[in-house]
């Protein structure tokens, strides 16, 4: 197992590096001028070429390209372009906080609840049942989320006024629960969108266990239905459900910008979107790295958690 973790670490850096190599490609080769982005298209020249020369646009390609990296092993990113004053990593790490906050809600809310309904299905498989849930699921991944979240500001909002709208610089001055009025509209959202598509991965798990010989066997030792559950079919339906959720909550961190655009809220999504228009290259090529190590370091608890459910898994990372 500790090899196989090293081996993980290993790759995942030599990851970053290609990933950051190519983030700084593709920002190389944008036909824009960062400096007019910046500082508007009325700006003096005298005003774009002493800004150029501020933050290393004349620098030769592999000048910037190894302050780049240099930057990502000390962890010195610099300053934002767009907001000299501010570190890169201090620009970021407020809204990164708000956007895992809010996503960590929104899998409190959608996990069980997409667990338990695939369970059901898969229970009673080709039922009514099971087609109603599956028809739900699919109904609620297949409407975007910044839709959804907008019918629910307006019904639950707007109409009912059980919960904010939109988000509000007077929530920062509350507790958590107090947060909640505010965070629980896009929380519910993002939970919807994600619903069916854990509820089909956990169905489709379920079934494949119920359908195996060690079940079968369990049954004929005179096992219950819920010692079966339990010891048997959940460890095993569990691993692919467990990897969907894993890739999801690294969406969750940068890719929610429908959301966080519909309930004004000051997330991760926006600073990259901002960032990318504004022409703020340390800022977004930052901002893209961290949400790749977001999702490398799901991926590998989410291993870690199905190897520790499933002991032929946990066979299986130990050998490698």
């Amino acid at each position: 197992m500790a090899r196989y973790i090293v081996r993980r670490v290993l790759l995942s850096i030599v990851t970053l590096w290609l990933l950051a190599t190519i983030v700084f490609l593709m920002t190389w080769v944008l036909p824009s001028d960062p400096a007019r982005l910046i500082l508007g298209a009325q700006a003096p020249e005298q005003s774009v070429a002493a800004f150029r020369l501020r933050v290393g646009l004349d620098d030769s390609f592999f000048a910037q390209y190894f302050r780049l990296i240099k930057g990502l092993v000390t962890f010195d990113f610099g300053h934002s372009w767009k907001y000299e004053t501010y570190e890169v990593w201090d620009y970021l790490r407020t809204p990164l906080a708000k956007t895992s906050k809010l996503a960590i809600i929104a899998m409190i809310i959608t996990a069980p609840i997409s667990i338990l309904a695939g369970l059901i299905a898969a229970k009673f498989r080709d039922r009514k049942l099971d087609r109603g849930i599956v028809l739900v699921g699919l109904a609620a991944s297949s409407i975007p989320e910044f839709v959804t979240g907008a019918l629910l500001a307006v019904v639950f909002g707007l109409k009912l006024e059980w919960f904010e709208p939109v988000y509000s610089t007077e929530a920062e001055k509350l507790s958590l629960w107090g947060q909640l009025s505010y965070l629980m509209l896009p929380a519910l959202a993002l939970a919807l969108a994600y619903f069916g598509y854990i509820a089909r991965m956990m169905r489709a798990g379920t079934i494949r266990a119920l359908d195996s010989d060690y079940v079968r066997t369990a049954t004929m030792k005179g096992l219950s239905s819920t010692q079966v559950m339990s010891r048997h079919v959940l460890r095993n339906a569990a691993a692919p459900t467990i990897t969907v959720m894993s890739v999801q909550i690294g969406y969750l961190v940068s890719g929610i910008i429908g959301v966080e655009l519909v309930f004004n809220y000051p997330g991760f999504s926006r600073v990259l979107l901002d960032a990318a228009i504004d022409g703020d290259l340390p800022v977004l090529q930052v901002a893209v790295i961290v949400s790749a190590l977001i999702y490398m370091v799901a991926t590998l608890m989410a291993d870690l958690l199905i190897a520790w459910l499933n002991p032929r898994a946990r066979l299986e990372l130990g050998a490698s």
